[in-house]
């Protein structure tokens, strides 16, 4: 006789499909969904309201503390990780800003360059890049400033910014 079929074991670390959530919530995690939204102008209009509809999340509820949330970064794309649960209830987390956003906002740039070896559209000192590293540290996963600095200068090259001692 056959053994009966047992389902795979997860991996070590990693929850059963279906296990409660982490936090203690006893819920169930449905999904998590990623969005960048400028920040303090969240609406129901896409990309907001079809990703989060289609998990049956009350997508006004979502904006109103979204917005409240960010309200000191306004207009400033601010990423976003939403944890939809079985019983449409959520909880979000917001991120620091792009370092390509932060980038251009401190070169006072609409966009990169196109062809980022060939045109340089803007420059930025090694002190703004510090600072930049300084509000990344906790999204990034390095160790120290100098190594989010260099991850930072490294974003500002392949955007066709210029970093200067």
């Amino acid at each position: 006789m056959a053994a009966p079929n047992k389902p795979a074991a997860p991996a070590k670390g990693a929850p059963a499909k279906g296990a409660p959530a982490k936090g203690g919530k006893g819920k169930k995690v449905v999904t998590t969904v990623k969005l960048q939204i400028p920040g303090g102008n969240a609406t129901p209009a896409p990309p907001v309201g079809p990703a989060l509809g289609q998990h049956g999340v009350n997508i006004m509820e979502f904006c109103k503390q979204f917005n409240a949330r960010t309200q000191s970064q306004a207009g400033i794309v601010t990423p976003v990780l939403l944890t939809v649960y079985s019983d449409r209830s959520f909880d979000f987390i917001t991120k620091t800003p792009p370092a390509a956003v932060l980038l251009k906002q401190a070169a006072g740039l609409a966009k990169g360059s196109g062809v980022p070896n060939k045109n340089k559209v803007g420059k930025v000192t090694m002190s703004q890049v510090r600072k930049i590293a300084e509000s990344k540290l906790p999204d990034l996963n390095a160790v120290d400033i100098d190594a989010a600095a260099r991850m930072v200068a490294g974003t500002a090259r392949s955007m066709g910014i210029v970093v200067e001692d």
